[in-house]
């Protein structure tokens, strides 16, 4: 049987790390002037996966 390969989408927006999965927020690419200085602030952290959705990011690592 064949290897069974990751979602290369999931590998390029996520990163694994102790604590869960790490994630970039949408809406900082481009149209920033009209957002405010508050939202921009919001959204230029990093994030951690909800334990909840963390099962089906493994599964699209194909982790156990």
């Amino acid at each position: 049987m064949s290897k069974m390969k990751s979602k290369r989408g999931a590998k390029k927006r996520f990163v694994k790390t102790a604590g869960g999965f790490k994630f970039r927020r949408a809406n900082r690419n481009h149209i920033l002037t009209k957002k405010s200085q508050k939202r921009k602030m919001h959204l230029r952290a990093n994030q951690l996966i909800k334990k909840c959705d963390e099962l089906s990011i493994q599964r699209m690592f194909n982790e156990k």
